[in-house]
């Protein structure tokens, strides 16, 4: 029989700020993170909060680098960016300041570049098609509908 592994609140305190100081954590990582090291619900809010007062754990800072992150490597856009950032029980008002940061004209260029080189790369010959294909993926990747449709009317008539 395995006996699983037990933790001091110290010593659980000391691996969760590895965890968070390796990368930014939301709330709901950290809590998943201590129920899967079988804490109890008093040692998880103890550990949180020690967490919380010595800056390892930040809801707008973490919001703020998974926007500039996820913007950046994998172009997602803003409706995409918030439903992530939802499904992480991050506040409406952290995910408000983390789009914000992202630079109007740097938000165009994304998503100009991404619609072209996706568009290029379509090979199936019917237009309409095509079209289809672009705002599929487009849509998927989070961008606002008007900008999708104007994109896919400028490229496929």
């Amino acid at each position: 029989m395995q006996t699983r592994k037990t933790y001091t609140v110290q010593e659980a305190t000391r691996k969760l700020e590895h965890y968070c100081a390796y990368q930014e954590r939301c709330h709901q990582e950290v809590r998943r993170k201590l129920e899967g090291m079988y804490m109890i619900p008093e040692a998880i809010d103890v550990i949180i909060v020690h967490l919380l007062e010595h800056n390892y754990l930040n809801e707008e800072r973490f919001a703020k680098t998974f926007v500039s992150g996820k913007f950046k490597i994998k172009a997602w856009g803003r409706r995409r960016l918030t439903r992530e950032l939802r499904l992480k029980d991050i506040s409406k008002v952290n995910i408000n300041q983390a789009l914000a940061e992202i630079e109007e004209s740097d938000y165009i260029e994304v998503f100009n570049g991404l619609a072209e080189k996706k568009a290029n790369s379509i090979s199936s010959g019917d237009k309409n098609k095509k079209k289809r294909k672009l705002i599929d993926y487009l849509l998927y990747r989070g961008w606002e509908t008007h900008l999708v449709y104007e994109k896919a009317r400028e490229l496929f008539g």
